[in-house]
């Protein structure tokens, strides 16, 4: 079974807030009349019943909000249920995967992005959407990290990728080929930015250079491993233009949906 999640938190926001407002602008897209509910695999997922989509969590002001998110994630691993949450920034990672690491010793992580998210404490905030990875690999909570689509990383960065061996495979190096594989337990986090903002321009954080749309929806399909869990982050739709970006959220969400099911 897997339970879809909103997680409306943009309190840590860097730069713009917005992305609270991402996750039912997701469900909008999804269920939009231009589009269907078929993924490419073939699979309707209107008419599959082993997902349920359970709105989204009470989420508390201030620094309170990353334990109820780990215990809203907790909460479903303990029912057998896998999770796939729409955020929110990208500070909602780290307490979803402080819940998948008590449930899934060896838990490796794929992490799609234009931004390593690795700083100790981005503007004095350790929690701050720019720095979830460094809270994960300092508390030792995956034994893999794999980065992809990597376009600005400062020496800081650098330095910190080094010292925790995460793994980073930075968009001027990417070919198309590349192959990912993982063994155990696979978390997948998008971020929408790590495509080029002509595709998503409903980012807080245009980065030139991306990913196209099918190539992140290339390495969904193809990653292998076993799938247990996976967000989709950094929608701010008040930047969005006629639902462009959530249009391919809501794509995103209907393949890593089809990867956890299947």
């Amino acid at each position: 079974m897997v339970t879809v999640l909103g997680i409306p938190l943009d309190e840590n926001s860097s730069f713009l807030q917005g992305a609270a407002a991402g996750p039912q602008c997701i469900r909008d897209a999804y269920h939009s009349p231009s589009a269907n509910y078929w993924s490419e695999s073939g699979i309707d997922l209107s008419r599959v019943k082993e997902w349920k989509d359970q709105g989204d969590l009470l989420l508390s002001p201030g620094i309170q909000a990353i334990t109820d998110i780990e215990r809203g994630i907790a909460a479903q691993l303990a029912a057998g249920h896998k999770t796939l949450s729409l955020g929110g920034d990208h500070s909602i990672t780290y307490p979803i995967i402080k819940a998948y690491a008590k449930h899934y010793p060896g838990l490796n992580i794929l992490h799609i992005d234009a931004h390593a998210d690795l700083y100790h404490d981005f503007e004095g905030n350790p929690y701050s959407h720019a720095s979830p990875f460094a809270r994960i690999m300092e508390q030792h909570l995956v034994k893999r990290l794999v980065q992809v689509g990597i376009r600005t990383l400062t020496q800081h960065q650098r330095e910190q990728a080094a010292k925790f061996g995460v793994e980073i495979i930075e968009m001027k190096d990417w070919k198309d080929d590349t192959e990912l594989s993982f063994d155990g337990p696979l978390y997948i986090s998008l971020d929408l930015d790590a495509m080029d903002p002509a595709f998503v321009p409903g980012v807080s954080h245009h980065e030139p250079g991306g990913f196209s749309v099918r190539q992140v929806l290339s390495i969904i399909q193809r990653v292998q491993g076993t799938i247990v869990g996976a967000d989709i982050v950094e929608l701010n739709p008040t930047r969005d233009i006629q639902q462009v970006t959530a249009m391919v959220a809501a794509k995103c969400f209907k393949e890593l949906l089809t990867r956890m099911l299947h």
